[in-house]
């Protein structure tokens, strides 16, 4: 057979029924995508947009999302999109369409050879779990196999495989003549590597002390609750336990905000009242959180500085590295999370119950301390009381990130992507493609007109393919987050953020596109045109004009303070009435 066909037929194989691309020398592998009748060919207008859409049907699917590319500028165009899928551990497979070995500069001392030669495998191996360039055809197979497979096993993650041209047009190959990966020496290694935690028993038996003893309990859930696929494990044990939770940006989705006890975002941008629940516990579960420091503040010692710490992760690297604690447990999720609902649980917390549920009705997180509105937390909250149950919400980074992981209420169908760990700004307009045709079901983007501009050229395949997107920029015509850095470092100097940035009309270039758009600036037209455009499926660029002190993220924890401690501050005599543990002294 075709060599590019049986690449696409192991696709087909593992149940992989789109492949995002941008033509080149991938030709060979987009013409046999092209031909087969179980798998759809999606063309984006840049190589970034089908890196972020691949990268999204993943997240959505638990498939390996897979991305195919030209050489050179087409492949490198996809870096950004490898170490997004990389630090936010979503399985890819990136296949570079290469020039053949002949026009590689091997061993030579110069800078390239052939025309659009870059070597990717370098390039990207810091950022990827596996990167091979296949140059004998006798590996075709075995190095396709153990790619895919790497790419899902253990902590799930990108791998990148590049196919020289040359022989992704030969014809004669007969991959039942040439080695297999599997069952060979390799992949009863990596078999291996993630066996079965030995000390699982005992670490449940340990775990399941510690609730017993705890009277101030919180679960805090990462985005490893999502990728081990272990969201009905969680909710059995917190229906069991009724034990207060909190999520990071990577977990928000991964239970719904119809959970009595869910206290919201934590970290530096969290509600008030999740990081007081954390700073008062004196037991804190860590399920698939790497705790950075957008998490814990900078004054780690603050940290839930009373509680019992455990965290679970599938990553050993990860377990322990910033927050001192008490039990380490590397494991699968979801399997803690069963062998934790194997065991009867008779906790009285009533007490914790009262004062958690306290800080949520003193502090929602649609208002500040004073309770008048905070209308950028507002206009998210608009978008999510309209919501269909089953909508992909894509947001992009930027302060509106902040106010969705704040103010957003997702349901118990819902999914809400972030581009977590790396930050990407573009990454949610190509991810509501991705998210879309991997589901069939609408997608929803918040964006800011920063991160909306990096990618806005992805607009012609919504267009095209009359896909059911709504698009939400929340404009306030800077880079508001940076001019909030620069205003406390930089003596208010807004370069780069104000000064020297500009804002096209979004109306204007929607309707270029052939998009239905619409601008709207007051608050309760806001309100009207959200609630009427979810109204529909139809493809929609809502353009919202907003002041930039509107869209200020508040509270917030300012580098110098305790992690309760959150701007704008309590007084004394109000921190220390919501305070179950000493205050800590602010320094």
């Amino acid at each position: 057979m075709k060599v590019s066909d049986y690449v696409i037929q192991f696709l087909a194989d593992n149940h992989i029924d789109k492949v995002f691309s941008y033509i080149g020398k991938n030709a060979h592998l987009c013409d046999s995508i092209d031909k087969h009748p179980d798998i759809e060919n999606v063309f984006t207008i840049h190589e970034q947009g089908a890196g972020f859409a691949a990268d999204a049907y993943a997240r959505v699917t638990g498939k390996s999302g897979v991305a195919t590319v030209t050489s050179g500028p087409g492949a490198t165009n996809l870096l950004t999109c490898i170490a997004d899928c990389y630090f936010d551990s979503v399985p890819t497979l990136f296949i570079i369409g290469d020039v053949p070995p002949s026009e590689c500069k091997g061993d030579r001392n110069i800078r390239q050879f052939g025309f659009q030669e870059t070597d990717m495998v370098v390039l990207s191996e810091s950022i990827t779990k596996y990167a091979i360039q296949i140059t004998d055809l006798k590996d075709m197979r075995y190095e396709l196999e153990k790619a895919y497979f790497i790419s899902q096993e253990g902590r799930k993650g990108p791998v990148l495989v590049s196919i020289p041209e040359n022989l992704q047009f030969l014809t004669d190959f007969n991959p039942e003549e040439i080695e297999s990966f599997f069952g060979s020496d390799e992949h009863k290694e990596l078999l291996e590597k993630n066996a079965v935690n030995a000390k699982l028993a005992a670490d449940i038996e340990k775990t399941v002390k510690l609730i017993s003893q705890a009277e101030r309990p919180v679960v805090l859930v990462g985005g490893g609750v999502r990728l081990a696929g272990a969201e009905a494990e969680l909710m059995k044990f917190l229906e069991a336990t009724q034990i207060p939770m909190v999520y990071s940006l990577m977990g928000k989705d991964s239970i719904s905000s119809e959970y009595k006890y869910n206290l919201g975002f934590l970290g530096n941008f969290g509600t008030r009242h999740a990081n007081l629940t954390i700073a008062n516990s004196d037991l804190l579960i860590v399920l698939g959180s790497r705790l950075d420091n957008l998490q814990t503040g900078r004054k780690i010692e603050t940290f839930a500085r009373e509680a019992q710490k455990v965290q679970v992760d599938i990553d050993a690297n990860e377990l322990g590295i910033r927050v001192d604690m008490d039990l380490l447990i590397k494991e699968d999720v979801r399997e803690f999370l069963y062998q934790l609902n194997l065991r009867k649980y008779s906790n009285e917390i009533d007490f914790w119950h009262e004062k958690v549920l306290s800080y949520k009705a003193q502090y929602p997180a649609e208002y500040n301390n004073d309770k008048t509105d905070r209308l950028g937390n507002q206009i998210v909250y608009q978008i999510s009381k309209h919501l269909e149950d089953d909508d992909c919400i894509c947001v992009d980074v930027g302060e509106h990130q902040m106010l969705v992981a704040q103010s957003l209420k997702p349901k118990a169908k819902q999914r809400v992507l972030f581009s977590g760990g790396f930050g990407s700004m573009g990454f949610a307009l190509p991810a509501a493609i991705g998210a879309t045709l991997a589901t069939g079901k609408r997608a929803v983007v918040i964006t800011g007109d920063g991160g909306f501009q990096m990618n806005i050229q992805e607009l012609e395949i919504i267009k095209r393919r009359k896909l059911p997107i709504k698009i939400f920029v929340i404009n306030n015509e800077s880079l508001h987050m940076v001019k909030l850095r620069q205003d406390a470092y930089l003596e208010g100097n807004s370069v780069g953020s104000i000064n020297d940035y500009s804002v096209p009309n979004f109306k204007k270039i929607g309707k270029a596109y052939g998009i239905k758009s619409h601008q709207v600036t007051d608050m309760e037209k806001i309100k009207k045109r959200i609630d009427k455009s979810l109204q529909t499926d139809e493809c929609e660029i809502i353009d919202i004009r907003v002041q930039a002190d509107i869209t200020t993220v508040e509270p917030r924890l300012d580098f110098n303070r305790s992690f309760e401690d959150m701007r704008p501050y309590l007084s004394e005599e109000e921190m220390s009435d919501q305070m179950v543990i000493e205050p800590s002294k602010v320094s």
